[in-house]
């Protein structure tokens, strides 16, 4: 499903190039969950956007589903990705002109769905908000906001799932619960989970 060869990054700065990442290689199955841990500055992001196509290497493969994106175009990596791929940020990234029913909509009718709308009716009452669809995120809590964000990232039936620090704007209580509920709907849909995360917990 993911597979990297000798993968590497490397930046430019004023006092020459940066190493980010060397060598890696790594083989992800479907279906498989992976959590990446390491201290802030790691890395740990910028792995996570080159598995994704968000970001190109320096060095080194990446196989993403069937596709070997490393010679990809933006505008090919971004085919793959909508095909392929789903999103949880640290920042929920909802947009704040459409309510929680129509964020979870919108990935679902870009793809064309004609059942967006039950879609996401169900995975709003799967993530516990059922009761809050027509509710803007400025209205929602942190944890609920992040709630709308996993049920948009189900609500294409993706492949493959990448939350990047998830909890991170959350309180302990609150970021426990949004990983399970990531677990749960994860083991549900079959996806493959790659996660980032400072906590080795």
């Amino acid at each position: 499903m993911i597979k990297t060869q000798d993968l590497g990054k490397s930046v430019s700065t004023s006092e020459g190039q940066l190493t980010i990442l060397k060598g890696i290689d790594l083989e992800i199955k479907k279906s498989e969950s992976v959590a990446i841990v390491g201290a802030s500055g790691s890395g740990k992001t910028t792995l996570l956007s080159l598995l994704a196509g968000l970001d190109t290497p320096s060095r080194g493969t990446i196989t993403l589903g069937d596709y070997e994106i490393t010679s990809f175009n933006e505008e090919q990596r971004a085919k793959v990705r909508s095909e392929l791929v789903g999103f949880v940020f640290q920042s929920f990234q909802l947009l704040a002109s459409l309510s929680a029913l129509e964020n979870v909509m919108l990935p679902s009718e870009l793809r064309g769905d004609s059942d967006a709308q039950a879609k996401a009716h169900e995975l709003l009452d799967r993530v516990g908000l059922s009761h809050r669809m027509n509710h803007y995120p400025r209205q929602l809590s942190g944890g609920e906001q992040q709630r709308v964000a996993i049920a948009r990232a189900f609500a294409s039936s993706v492949e493959i799932l990448f939350a990047d620090e998830p909890t991170g704007n959350l309180d302990t209580t609150t970021g426990q619960h949004i990983i399970d509920l990531i677990f749960e709907l994860n083991a549900e849909f079959g996806t493959t989970l790659v996660l980032v995360t400072h906590d080795s917990r």
